[in-house]
């Protein structure tokens, strides 16, 4: 949006075979695109690139202009989502591509996005890590605690959801959750939340 690209809707998938670490209260992520003010499409998938294809399709065969997709990866999938930009013609848009996990996380911070943790590998993180607000004291204790967890979660260590930031129009505060242990995933099931004005 920095650069001047118009978001037209945000999309998010839910895997109905395989439920996993991506596991959020759908009404939350609803709250998230009311909060911004860009429109939400949600799709439960059993292949996520058929699924996203068929959205893109749904969305052009009722006029609405795609001329790209946007991701947050950053070392991870780029082949898939390469394949999937590729057969819709639309640019590919990787902003966080290759870039410095810290830096990034540093970044995101700066910016005065609010990120907080609502799943977390059963392996390698215990469940005092849900809930939790990702401050720079975050990053300090995860290197104390274990190194190799990348900052962002990349290989998929843990998993967030952010509640507020500057493209926020309202603020998510979190009012009620529980701690579920679902696919050697711990995770934060939202049971309450408001959504303020700021």
């Amino acid at each position: 949006m920095e650069d001047g690209h118009r978001v037209t809707h945000l999309l998010h998938f839910r895997n109905i075979k395989r439920p996993g670490s991506h596991e959020l209260n759908p009404e939350i992520i609803q709250a998230q695109s009311e909060a911004i003010g860009v429109p939400l499409i949600q799709r439960d998938f059993h292949s996520y690139e058929d699924e996203f294809k068929k959205v893109i399709i749904d969305l052009r065969s009722q006029g609405v202009r795609i001329d790209g997709a946007v991701f947050g990866h950053i070392e991870t999938h780029k082949q898939l989502v390469d394949r999937i930009c590729n057969e819709l013609n639309i640019d590919l848009l990787i902003p966080l591509w290759k870039k410095d996990s810290e830096k990034t996380l540093m970044d995101i911070l700066d910016s005065g996005f609010e990120v907080v943790i609502v799943s977390s590998k059963n392996s390698l993180m215990g469940t005092e890590w849900l809930g939790r607000k990702i401050d720079r004291k975050f990053i300090s204790d995860l290197k104390r605690y274990d190194t190799y967890i990348d900052p962002c979660g990349e290989n998929s260590e843990f998993h967030t959801i952010v509640t507020d930031g500057p493209i926020f129009n309202k603020k998510i505060v979190i009012t009620g959750s529980e701690r579920i242990l679902k696919e050697n995933y711990w995770h934060l099931n939202i049971t309450g939340f408001k959504v303020l004005e700021k």
